[in-house]
């Protein structure tokens, strides 16, 4: 459709591959960073903006969103209608069922990492996070990490840093709620100093090696530890060998905060 290249095309957004995927089982995609919404990950997962079937034919994709996004008319019917689904256990597992070629692209870090989306940083919510993981291992699934250069340099946000006040604020309501409101800014339709739309920064989102995973129903958290070991691996390489090109304002290197 060509709204969705023309929404690409803004930033631009584009995806740069590394390696086939063989459509011969399922896939989970980890997606990084979170940004503050994720455009990079809508263009390449949830569209075809960036041409994803094109780069990787017989792989359908599913983003993932948290099962409250669908409570809300019309956007509700909007994110069906993309194909995305709730990042619910049992609704990452009836996709994944489906067999070769049925693919889900989870926003890793979740809300929690949208607080540390600013310009110029990667710090991600990654340490703790075992359950895509156990997905890919009790579905034989490929594991391939995406890390998204400039996700977190299309908006600025209010500086929150952890003690301040605004954090605690903002982590009280993620706890009450599910989600985070980072407060951040960008332009307007016809000024470049202020407004709720979107930096044109470009987001090319490095789609890395699978991972190939042996099968088992019930993993045990050594296994899961020493999968997420190589996929953090996995996703380190990626940042270190494109930072210097897409990454060439950043403040600091790859952190991983939690």
């Amino acid at each position: 459709m060509i709204f969705w290249k023309l929404f690409a095309d803004y930033y631009p957004a584009s995806l740069k591959k590394e390696a086939d995927l063989p459509p011969d089982r399922p896939y989970i995609f980890g997606y990084h960073p979170h940004g503050i919404i994720g455009m990079g990950a809508m263009a390449t997962f949830a569209t075809e903006g960036t041409g994803f079937s094109k780069h990787f034919p017989g792989i359908s994709p599913h983003l993932l969103t948290l099962a409250s996004n669908f409570n809300t008319p019309i956007y509700r019917d909007v994110i069906l209608h993309l194909g995305i689904c709730s990042v619910s256990k049992e609704s990452c597992t009836n996709i994944l069922k489906k067999g070769p070629g049925s693919a889900i692209c989870i926003v890793v870090g979740g809300a929690a990492e949208s607080l540390s989306a600013h310009p110029g940083t990667a710090d991600l919510t990654l340490r703790k996070r075992l359950g895509f993981i156990k997905l890919a291992i009790q579905h034989g699934a490929g594991l391939v990490p995406v890390f998204s250069f400039g996700e977190n340099d299309i908006w600025n946000q209010l500086s929150n840093e952890k003690g301040t006040t605004l954090y605690k604020i903002q982590k009280k309501f993620q706890s009450a709620f599910g989600f985070t409101l980072p407060i951040f800014h960008g332009r307007s339709l016809f000024t470049y100093n202020f407004g709720l739309l979107p930096y044109r920064r470009p987001i090319v989102s490095v789609i890395g090696r699978p991972i190939n995973v042996e099968k088992r129903e019930n993993p045990t958290k050594e296994q899961l530890e020493e999968v997420q070991k190589l996929y953090i691996e996995e996703l380190m390489r990626i940042w270190n060998e494109y930072k210097d090109v897409y990454a060439k304002d950043r403040r600091r290197e790859l952190q991983l905060i939690d």
